[in-house]
């Protein structure tokens, strides 16, 4: 039986300045934050987390939000220093907090080095200042650089996410835009197709006709130039959206597409603990409220039946170029091997140059990444 993989250690952070109006994530504006109650909270939620896998060697931490560095660092540096008590740090653990390119966040990043946080991720989204005005951005491309600048300087390691495909984009303009994002020499490059999500002002303003999203079949030919562009500079695609140096990979997010147990603490964090899916709940208020009750944020704590591990298993591996071993998904859910996948669907869409199949090892090709989703629905079998 082989060891388990390393725990990874996800903290959210559900407050932003604004609200961008692409976003879908769990994030709320509000005036006032009580710095010192959601440190209490959050240290709270994750002595309870703890509690059920202790024992566990622990591989990374991410402070995700939200915006996360509006966080005090104190309360970075009491929630690192508690998950060092709890938990076994693996050597060179990976901590990362996503921040924003503002300057009165950018003046904090040398104390949240100093809380150990030792990467940074860091949301540019564009290069240019009208697009930057489109996506909502509080800041300008002046005052991004500027963070950029301060935030190799307070840590070693850098990732800066792009949104692409944008409405009336065109290839030169993201040839030119890309290729200055990769001359700053970040080690990470996250970069996103522009989606249209439920329930945001872009859905909206889709729906009024007041906003056209880029074609497919454009937004697929910018997909081919962004690789062929961060391949030639030595920062390929290890994820459908993720670029980076060889060895510089996000080690947290690599723990949920190899489908590593994940604790999440805070408002509306997800988890999984062995074969239990767990969720907080979303509202901040409503997840102080369950704290204050119940000593943690756990709104449900589901069985994960074993082909539904399996399923999730083969969706989140298959994002990778490294794809998955079926023998491995097969021995850590005890679905039998040959359950797992369509034989027969497989061997289709490898005669068209979509999938490659090597004994136990199944990958996407890059032709096939343009067509994941649906590639999944036919593949998948469980």
């Amino acid at each position: 039986m082989t060891a388990p993989l390393p725990l990874a250690l996800y903290i959210h952070w559900p407050f932003c300045v604004s609200k961008c109006p692409y976003c879908d994530f769990n994030s709320h504006v509000r005036e006032h934050v009580d710095q010192a109650a959601w440190r209490a909270a959050l240290l709270a939620d994750l002595a309870h987390e703890a509690s059920l896998t202790e024992g566990r060697a622990l591989g990374s931490i991410f402070f995700g939000g939200g915006t996360p560095s509006l966080m005090d660092p104190a309360t970075a540096a009491a929630l690192i220093d508690a998950a060092a008590r709890y938990w076994t740090l693996e050597d060179g653990i990976e901590i990362t907090m996503e921040a924003n390119p503002n300057s009165a966040e950018a003046a904090r990043f040398a104390d949240v080095a100093h809380a150990g946080v030792n990467r940074l991720s860091l949301g540019l989204q564009a290069l240019d200042d009208t697009a930057l005005k489109f996506l909502g951005r509080a800041h300008d491309v002046r005052e991004g650089l500027a963070a950029l600048d301060a935030a190799q300087r307070a840590v070693n390691r850098v990732s800066i996410d792009l949104i692409y495909a944008r409405p009336d984009q065109d290839a030169d303009d993201w040839e030119a835009e890309l290729g200055r994002a990769l001359a700053f020499g970040t080690e990470h490059l996250s970069l996103y197709q522009l989606t249209i999500e439920p329930g945001t002002r872009f859905e909206t303003d889709v729906r009024l006709g007041a906003m056209k999203p880029a074609d497919p079949d454009h937004a697929a030919t910018l997909y081919e130039l962004t690789h062929a562009m961060t391949s030639a500079a030595g920062r390929p695609a290890y994820e459908v959206s993720n670029h980076a140096a060889p060895g510089a990979e996000s080690r947290h997010n690599l723990a949920y597409w190899r489908y590593a147990d994940y604790a999440g603490i805070g408002p509306g964090a997800h988890g999984r603990r062995g074969a239990l899916a767990t969720t907080r709940h979303k509202k901040p208020e409503n997840w102080l409220a369950a704290m204050a009750r119940n000593g943690h944020g756990l709104q449900e704590e589901r069985p994960l039946p074993a082909e539904e591990r399996a399923g999730e298993a083969l969706m989140m591996g298959l994002r990778l170029a490294e794809g998955i071993d079926l023998a491995d998904i097969a021995a850590r859910t005890g679905v039998v091997e040959d359950a797992l996948v369509d034989g027969a669907a497989v061997a289709r869409l490898a005669a068209h140059g979509l999938l490659n199949r090597g004994g136990k090892r199944l990958t996407v090709t890059a032709q096939g990444m343009l067509l994941l989703d649906g590639i999944l629905g036919e593949i998948v079998a469980v």
